[in-house]
């Protein structure tokens, strides 16, 4: 065969697992910072019971963890988050092809698809993502919160959850946050556009630190913006405060009166720190990572294909002279 064959491509699925992938690598770098905005985020200034620590910072936390648990405590709950972050991104994926899939066979809608339909489809695939993954992110929560004297494994936490008053809908607990939350990523988007704007007015092309700059500060934007609902959904998935005796939340909006109530305002934005520093951290180690992990399993399945092709051909190459063999003399 002549010419120059076309480069393979990544299926659908092959892109979902190996954007899940880079995923989980790039979140296991950062997760002891994951573990500690978490922990910031769930307690309650001036309000603790004898089982619970009050963290002052990041670094007041990250010394208070390692000094009660070990370095390996930083590490609580690993598994099933990265499971949680796995099962996102591959969920997102697979959505997102389905939703755009379906928007391209329309006769109705413009192709291809604007800046707006774009994003619309990552929220509508977010959205759907997040109904089927947000259990594991949900005892996830719970582990991560966990007192050290009260550790649980995956399953156990999960059972704890089922068997609390909610019942099975307990693992399906901040969902309507969740949900609003697929708005980060347009909020990120359209503060890149007008940072842009505003800062390198009528400049097409940015440099690599200008175009990382502007990244930074839209993503820090769009956390602030989201902040108070995060804090509200990490709320409602851990452990009731001990000024609740025990009595779980109904809703993010009663998270969000209670913070209020005992800390004002400036508890909405707890955890700020570690949240947008582990955003920004995870972002770029995903694009650094991004197109390598693309290439490793472009190169994998290739191997896998040759490996199939090899294997066909051998098998072809066998029944012809089984064949060959068995025919009568005459026929030779």
């Amino acid at each position: 065969m002549t010419g120059q064959s076309k480069p393979m491509r990544l299926s659908p699925w092959q892109s979902a697992v190996a954007g899940a992938t880079g995923a989980v690598l790039a979140n296991a770098v950062v997760y002891p910072l994951d573990l500690v905005k978490t922990k910031l985020q769930v307690q309650v200034k001036n309000e603790s019971s004898d089982d619970t620590v009050q963290y002052k910072s990041t670094m007041d936390a990250i010394n208070k963890i390692v000094d009660s648990e070990g370095v390996s405590g930083l590490y609580s709950g690993i598994a099933g988050s990265l499971l949680g972050v796995a099962s996102t991104n591959f969920a997102y994926f697979y959505w997102y092809t389905i939703v755009r899939t379906i928007y391209m066979a329309s006769d109705k809608v413009p192709k291809p698809p604007g800046t707006a339909a774009e994003l619309s489809l990552g929220a509508v695939a977010g959205a759907i993502a997040q109904i089927f993954t947000i259990p594991v992110s949900v005892i996830t929560t719970r582990q991560q919160t966990q007192p050290k004297e009260d550790k649980r494994g995956f399953w156990e936490t999960g059972k704890e959850v089922v068997d609390s008053e909610d019942g099975v809908s307990g693992l399906w607990r901040g969902l309507k946050a969740s949900l609003i939350l697929v708005v980060n990523p347009a909020i990120t988007y359209g503060a890149y556009q007008r940072l842009k704007d505003i800062l390198f007015a009528g400049k097409n092309n940015l440099k690599p630190w200008e175009a990382f700059l502007l990244g930074a500060l839209s993503k820090s934007l769009a956390t602030i913006a989201t902040q108070p609902l995060i804090v509200a959904k990490v709320g409602l998935q851990s452990r009731p405060p001990p000024g609740r005796e025990g009595k779980p939340f109904k809703s993010f909006g009663e998270v969000m009166r209670y913070i209020l109530d005992k800390e004002g305002p400036i508890g909405l934005f707890k955890g700020i720190g570690p949240q947008i520093t582990k955003g920004l951290l995870v972002q770029g180690l995903l694009m650094m990572t991004k197109e390598r992990m693309e290439l490793f399993f472009i190169m994998f399945f290739a191997y896998l294909r040759n490996l199939k092709e090899k294997k066909l051909q051998k098998t072809i190459d066998s029944a012809a002279s089984t064949a060959k063999t068995s025919l009568p003399a005459t026929l030779k």
